[in-house]
């Protein structure tokens, strides 16, 4: 006689769930109640990633613009179930910042900026799913910084996104207005 068994059913968890964990979950994102591991990053993307949170951070305190994020920084940017992402550089705008400052745990807000710095071990697919998840969320501007071919795709929507190479400036647009950088000076 054969026995029938049900799968398991998956738990899933909430950006809440995923904050009382151990070290808030350690070097995880939660993607639509799942738990997903984040490799450690290359050096190179390392470099890349604390370069560009630098000259954006230096930008936005030296115009009091809002407040830069680092990688680690978890943002609730769907709900039900939850998905929060860590993006290697976020920005959110002075005027959306509660006086109070920032909730504690993982904010649900949308950044108004997320930069992505590629790694040799990134799948396409999960990255596009990350910009479309970025995008839908409401971020206004997205950065795909990719360190092997030193361009950065710039996305305002998934219908306009544009390449700059490296002999090009990468600038703010209406989300960071002022701010500009040389992709040269990037990838040094």
């Amino acid at each position: 006689m054969v026995t029938m068994t049900k799968p398991p059913i998956k738990t899933l968890l909430s950006a809440a769930d995923l904050y009382e964990l151990p070290d808030h979950g350690g070097r995880t994102e939660l993607v639509k109640g799942e738990v997903t591991p984040i490799s450690p990053a290359s050096t190179q993307h390392g470099k890349i990633a604390s370069r560009l949170d630098r000259y954006v951070g230096n930008f936005v305190e030296a115009n009091d613009l809002g407040e830069v994020y680092a990688a680690e920084t978890g943002f609730t940017i769907e709900e039900d179930p939850d998905t929060v992402r860590a993006p290697d550089v976020s920005f959110v705008a002075r005027s959306r910042i509660p006086p109070e400052g920032e909730p504690p745990g993982f904010w649900a807000i949308a950044p108004d900026l997320v930069a992505e710095v590629l790694s040799p071990f990134d799948v396409a697919s999960k990255v596009q799913q990350k910009i479309t998840e970025y995008l839908q969320a409401g971020v206004r501007l997205v950065w795909l910084v990719d360190p092997e071919t030193q361009t950065i795709t710039v996305y305002k929507s998934l219908a306009e996104a544009h390449i700059l190479l490296r002999e090009d400036v990468l600038t703010g647009e209406d989300v960071l207005p002022g701010f500009s950088l040389p992709l040269a000076k990037l990838f040094r």
